[in-house]
């Protein structure tokens, strides 16, 4: 781990730096959005525009990168984040909040491939798999502390946006300053729709729902607190709990794939998930058992991601793997565009409980359609599966590329272990 932070120290920063103010900002705008009286729905249409922008830059990154280069997509994409971010307390009006949350998602989205082709470029097959856990805990880290601003200044001021833009705009320091060769980028070769859903039908419908799921976590969990009267201080700390959930059980989850029927522990984790959700729905105003149910929630559905990407590789040739990693990742992305809007009509209806309804049922749907999966179609045998990598929901093609790299090398090294001579003793 450490060879890791030596080696890719300035990048690791950045990102931290960057993925705190995206975290902050999500919650911030759940919290301002009603101050300013915007309703439930206008709400969610705002927060949708995120992941739409999110799954729009994903798509055209690459090209744009080919184009002009890494460091000038990087400082343009940076500059925009930034000035939109400080438009926010300016511009409070709906359309204009989902404009520049729709350019916000674009350019992080931008931001992320850039920065982690440099973190690939950086790094060692030695040190791959290192590399992507540290990488995920900087993630999970920065979202969790970003929460803790929320209580550090008025949401219905300029301050916190003002530090938010701040952030961002430190976070391409490190980077930019330190990273000098450029690194190659390669398109991957896409794989068909038809082809990756006839090879692991479970894990598209998982990555599809499990997008749903991660879009209400990130986008509409403030509007849910602010709607049953948190305050500033429960509002960050329940954001946190999914986040933390997903730090802390990301690696018990992981180290369990390893050794089960992977579509067995989809099935536990799913119907956790929704029996948090359950609980609750039925806690009433009780903010510490709200607040295990997001522990819970966020410690099944973050590892279910990469769970259901693993899963997936296990009926993949090695060549296979990265471009189903692309599809993965836009199959992840619509189903996080309508996640909001979803979660949105359905608090509409039936108030802020409408929110962990469309979670346990979405969790529900999921354990229920793992079932039915394991009942026409045997498991893989244990020879035949990998082992397990952990990445994030909001994972670039490029992050996915290295998740899928480290994974594919995993499986070459327990193939090469398996293929040596015992010795004689």
């Amino acid at each position: 781990m450490f060879d890791v932070l030596r080696s890719s120290w300035a990048l690791l920063l950045g990102m931290l730096l960057l993925m705190v103010g995206n975290g902050l900002q999500g919650t911030l705008l759940g919290v301002r959005g009603d101050i300013e009286g915007f309703s439930t729905v206008e709400l969610s249409i705002i927060m949708s525009a995120y992941f739409a922008g999110f799954l729009g830059g994903s798509r055209l990154a690459p090209e744009m990168i080919r184009r002009v280069g890494h460091i000038r997509v990087f400082a343009a994409l940076g500059s925009l984040v930034s000035a939109a971010l400080i438009l926010f307390p300016v511009l409070t009006d709906p359309i204009s909040w989902t404009v520049l949350r729709l350019i916000i998602g674009f350019c992080f989205s931008g931001v992320y491939v850039t920065a982690e082709s440099w973190l690939n470029n950086s790094t060692t097959n030695e040190h791959r798999g290192k590399t992507l856990s540290v990488y995920m805990v900087v993630q999970l880290a920065g979202v969790v502390s970003a929460q803790a601003l929320l209580v550090a200044g008025d949401p219905s001021g300029y301050n916190l946006f003002i530090i938010l833009s701040v952030l961002v705009s430190l976070a391409f320091a490190p980077i930019l300053l330190s990273v000098t060769p450029t690194p190659a980028f390669e398109a991957t070769r896409p794989m068909g729709f038809r082809e990756i859903i006839q090879v692991s039908p479970l894990g598209c419908m998982g990555i599809f729902v499990l997008g749903g799921v991660f879009s209400a976590m990130f986008g509409m969990s403030a509007v849910y607190a602010t709607e049953v009267g948190f305050s500033l201080g429960q509002i960050s700390i329940f954001v946190a709990s999914f986040y933390i959930g997903g730090l802390l059980l990301q690696y018990p989850i992981g180290w369990i794939s390893d050794r089960m029927d992977r579509r067995r522990l989809i099935l536990v984790v799913s119907a956790l998930g929704a029996v948090a959700g359950v609980l609750a729905i039925f806690s009433g105003s009780n903010f510490y058992l709200i607040l295990v149910a997001a522990f819970v929630i966020g410690g099944m559905a973050n590892p279910l991601y990469a769970l259901l990407v693993a899963y997936t590789n296990d009926f993949l040739e090695h060549d296979q793997m990265a471009a189903a990693g692309g599809r993965m990742i836009f199959i992840n992305g619509v189903g996080a565009i309508f996640g909001p809007l979803i979660v949105g009509a359905l608090m509409n209806v039936a108030g802020p409980q409408g929110y962990f309804l469309y979670i346990v049922a979405l969790m529900a749907g999921l354990a229920v359609y793992a079932v039915y999966r394991m009942t026409v179609r045997p498991a893989p045998l244990a020879v035949d599966t990998g082992s397990y990598a952990p990445v994030m929901p909001t994972a670039s093609p490029v992050a996915m590329e290295l998740a899928q790299e480290a994974f594919i090398e995993a499986a070459l090294e327990e193939e090469e272990a398996a293929d040596k001579p015992v010795s004689a003793v």
